[in-house]
């Protein structure tokens, strides 16, 4: 889908920190690309943008940006918000980038899957590792240890003070400062849960076909009501069990930790996102160990963007699908309610994971 002189008109909505700071940028280094519209609240802040990046079209009304001529489109709003703009441009026949979590209720999120394949229109999520080099050859590995009988995913990262009312020096340089409220905020999502976690769910639902069909959770809370540390035991719907944690504990100045641990009926694989280790055990003390170039599998997301143009023109495959953050909702949805009931079981509802099959 692109107009007639070949060339891919986009639109931001919601251009906040992250999308002033990853997914305009490389969107403008695309010479396929017309940055035409752009969209957020506060005139001061979305003139910059506007006039830093040459945007045709600025509005601090999304809607207005539905009567433009556009060909894809990058949600980047508050996470509440994410479902009703996703689903304006799905049905306006856009290809849709929409930033993790993909929604708050896993209903909306397959509403946007069945949505998206009604269209013919490509949905992704902003999972930035599943497009980094030799990250997918876990999937291959996982292929060799039979049937997953047992998961731990486990991510931590350096956000304390995102979610606990503070902020993050490193970024205090950038123009646009990110929002409070967006993570803060237990109506709009906020919280480690589906603020960071849902980065580890995104690479475990793409390597894999796991389906959490309940989960029980206890959670480490801010003043705010938010969750800061996470805790969850987790059932497949294919009857495997899993741990699931997340925490924004890591002292400040230490990059991201991921470990995604897969036990089969016949061998293991191993995924370190911070030590760059990618290992599969097979039975006998064989051990295979990928090589992964230093430095291959630090975090950025120049990927889904990039890919979001790709399939704009016609190439790539979509390495994000809304599938993978429908998957990551239900999950997220229910690691919180469980939660926040103090640890009830909260059962996934099957007709959800029926409607994307």
């Amino acid at each position: 889908m692109t107009s007639s002189n070949g060339l891919i008109r986009a639109a931001i909505i919601g251009a906040g920190h992250f999308a002033y700071r990853m997914h305009i940028p490389v969107l403008a280094k695309r010479p396929e690309v017309v940055l035409d519209s752009v969209c957020r609240l506060g005139r001061r802040e979305l003139d910059l943008i506007a006039d830093e990046f040459g945007f045709a079209f600025a509005t601090e009304d999304w809607r207005e940006v539905l009567e433009r001529d556009i060909d894809i489109a990058v949600i980047a709003s508050p996470h509440n918000l994410h479902y009703e703009q996703a689903k304006a441009f799905l049905e306006k026949g856009c290809h849709v980038l929409v930033e993790k979590p993909m929604c708050l209720d896993p209903a909306d999120a397959w509403d946007l899957v069945q949505l998206a394949e009604a269209s013919g229109r490509e949905l992704l999520v902003a999972y930035g590792w599943n497009y980094k080099q030799g990250l997918d050859e876990a999937r291959e590995m996982i292929g060799e240890i039979g049937e997953i009988e047992h998961v731990v995913c486990h991510m931590a990262s350096f956000t304390r003070g995102i979610f606990s009312g503070g902020g993050m020096s490193k970024w205090q340089h950038i123009a646009i400062q990110p929002e409070r409220s967006t993570w803060e905020a237990p109506d709009q999502g906020g919280g480690y849960a589906y603020g960071q976690l849902s980065h580890a769910l995104g690479i475990l639902y793409w390597l894999t076909d796991l389906r959490a069909a309940s989960v029980r959770s206890i959670l480490y809370e801010a003043p705010s009501n938010i969750d800061l540390h996470d805790a969850a035991a987790v059932r497949f719907a294919n009857g495997a069990t899993g741990v699931f944690s997340g925490s924004c504990g890591v002292p400040d100045g230490h990059g991201f930790e991921v470990d995604i641990r897969i036990y089969g009926s016949k061998g293991s694989v191993l995924l370190d996102i911070e030590t760059e280790r990618l290992a599969l055990k097979l039975p006998s003390g064989e051990t295979r160990v990928a090589e992964v170039p230093q430095g291959a599998w630090t975090y950025s997301c120049e990927g889904p963007a990039n890919r979001l143009v790709d399939i704009a023109l016609g190439q790539g495959r979509n390495e994000s699908p809304g599938e993978v953050g429908a998957r990551a909702v239900e999950t997220l949805h229910a690691i919180v309610a469980s939660g926040q009931s103090k640890g009830a079981e909260q059962t996934i509802n099957q007709i959800q994971k029926a409607a994307a099959e």
